[in-house]
Formats: C-alpha cells, sequence, structure tokens
C-alpha cells in the first residue's frame, strides 16, 4: 500500500491494485497547506505569529512550515532531504519518497501512479523487474510477464499461448502429450505421425516396445507362445515365426542329449553333434569308457555306446 501525505493535517491514503507480483499502482492527488484562520495565531513551537503565513496542523495544533519541517518531517528515501509540508510524502511499507524521487532503481522512470514490483528493497518498474527477474518462455524466449499466465514443463516455462501441439497448433494446457525431438504433440496428433501399431494387437505403441522379424510390439504383447510369459529382455528361441522361451522350447521341440538327457538349444555357442537318430551335447560327446571328448575325432559305436579308436578297439 503506498500513501501519499500532505502537510495541512489531512492524511490521504490512496488504494493499490496488488498484482500477483505485488505491483502497486498508487493513485495521488495533492492539497497544499492552508492559510491560518481566527482560531490559529501563533505556532505551536517557536511561539511567532502564524498571521499571513502558512502554517499546517498537527494532533490540533498549529506549525509554521519551518517548525514543522524540522520536527516531523520524513527523510527521502533517495535523496535523504527531509520532504517538507510543501511536498507530497509517498510512504511504502514505512519508507518515503518525494514525487521526484519515487522512481525505477534500474531504468529511473518515474513510478507514480504506476505499477512496481519491490525486490531486495529496491522499487522497480515491471519492465525491469520482468527483464532481470521473470522467466523467459521456452518457445519464443520472450519475457513471460509477471501475472501472466504460464505453463510449467520438464523443468521450462512457457507462455499458455506458446504451449501447443507441434502439428495441430491446438494448446496443449493440461491435455496428455507426447514429446519427440523437443517438440511437443497431443496423442492423437502423435499417433497419426509418428506411432508404430502393434503386431500382435494392432493397437497404437506410445512408448517403449520391441521389434521382432521386423514388426512393431508391445513389450506386453510380446511373450512366449507356449506359456505367455513376457520375453522382453530374456532369452527366446523362435520356432514357426513363433518366439517361445528356452523352457517351453526345450519341453516342446528340442532334442534330448542321448548322454546327460537334458535338451538341446541353440542358445548362445552351444554345439551338438548328431550321429544316426542321436544327439550330444559337445561338451557330452565322449568316449564312454575313457571320457576323452570325441568331437573332431574318429569314433566307433557298439551297442549305445561310443568309443574311441583306443577303447574300441580294446574291447
Amino acid at each position: 500500500l503506498v500513501s501519499a501525505k500532505t502537510h495541512n493535517c489531512f492524511f490521504l491514503y490512496f488504494a493499490a491494485k496488488v498484482t500477483r507480483r505485488s505491483s502497486l499502482k498508487p493513485n495521488i492527488t495533492k492539497e497544499n497547506p492552508t492559510r491560518m484562520t481566527s482560531s490559529h495565531t501563533d505556532c505551536h513551537y517557536c511561539l511567532q505569529s502564524l498571521r499571513g503565513k502558512k502554517y499546517t496542523l498537527r494532533e490540533e495544533n498549529a506549525y509554521c512550515v519551518r517548525c514543522y519541517d524540522s520536527l516531523f518531517a520524513n527523510p527521502c528515501e533517495e535523496c535523504k532531504q527531509p520532504i517538507g509540508c510543501d511536498s507530497k510524502d509517498l510512504a511504502y511499507k514505512g519508507r518515503h519518497w518525494h514525487e521526484r524521487c519515487f522512481k525505477c532503481a534500474k531504468c529511473s522512470r518515474s513510478l507514480v501512479e504506476k505499477p512496481f514490483a519491490a525486490k531486495d528493497e529496491l522499487l522497480l518498474c515491471t519492465e525491469c523487474y520482468s527483464d532481470e527477474y521473470s522467466s523467459k518462455c521456452f518457445h519464443c524466449q520472450k519475457t513471460i510477464m509477471p501475472g501472466s499466465r504460464k505453463t510449467e514443463f520438464k523443468g521450462s516455462s512457457w507462455h499458455e499461448s506458446c504451449f501447443v501441439c507441434q502439428y495441430c497448433r491446438q494448446p496443449l494446457g493440461t491435455k496428455p502429450l507426447i514429446t519427440k525431438d523437443n517438440e511437443n504433440y497431443c496423442v492423437p496428433c502423435f499417433e497419426k505421425q509418428f506411432a508404430h501399431h502393434c503386431y500382435s494387437c494392432k493397437k497404437v505403441i506410445t512408448s517403449g516396445g520391441v521389434t521382432y522379424r521386423d514388426q512393431p510390439w508391445h513389450k506386453e504383447c510380446f511373450v512366449c507362445a507356449g506359456c505367455k510369459t513376457q520375453l522382453s529382455g530374456q532369452k527366446f528361441i523362435s520356432k514357426d515365426e513363433n518366439p517361445y522361451c528356452v523352457d517351453c522350447f526345450s519341453n516342446l521341440y528340442a532334442k534330448k542329449c542321448a548322454a546327460c538327457k537334458k535338451p538341446i538349444t541353440a542358445l548362445g555357442s552351444a554345439k551338438f553333434v548328431s550321429f544316426e537318430e542321436r544327439q550330444w551335447h559337445g561338451e557330452c560327446f565322449n568316449c564312454t569308457k575313457c571320457s576323452i571328448s570325441l568331437v573332431g575325432r574318429g569314433f566307433l559305436t557298439w551297442q549305445d555306446g561310443v568309443f574311441c579308436h583306443e577303447c574300441g578297439s580294446a574291447s
């Protein structure tokens, strides 16, 4: 609240419009000290006659201008000189200014009857305050003026009118949106322009997803054809264009090792040996008698066993 005081003891208080950033607009008028009347003849302090002189009243006592200024005038916050009874006293939060001294601390333009903001005890016009302290719009890089509507998104500020879909240019407000290459899109426009459709459910993939056989899938749709467990991030094996988890593939399709009886899969660098109707893991294809590896070597068979030449000849 800014008050303006003249010194005939009539204190005029002025309504101030407060913005969101405490900008105030004083409405100031001026009254001159009055001429004496027959009820006031002498200065209450110096006792000099007031006949034909200007005077001012304080608590029903009359004072000559000089005495009033020396006793009661407030010092100006800007020039430090007393604010005499012939001047307007503009007050804001207990501080006082001459009308000519009530100006922006940065650009020095008068703040009388204009909105202003206070920062660290300095008074600034709204333009200087905005340039110095207000955030800038991420889109247009212009200052977001105090009191104007803005949107905060991912740590940046936007004019409400600048926060729009990159494609249809409609305001996004609080609607769901998707960001691509630092541009924001409403969901319908993003789906129309960029989104892939899941090969399984045919619905739009808005984020994430996996690719299998050059086709996009939702992570939750890319499941084992046997047990329906999600395969995203897991090892899997394809059979007849269908993906299977290792367990299902092993149980349904994998050959069993003739030695350890465990499934033979094609995962990793696994190697296997096939002979007639039997298969072995590479590490299981060993001589039945001496256990030497037979991979890459000649071998002999006898009944269900396989033997190296030495053990086979001895048998």
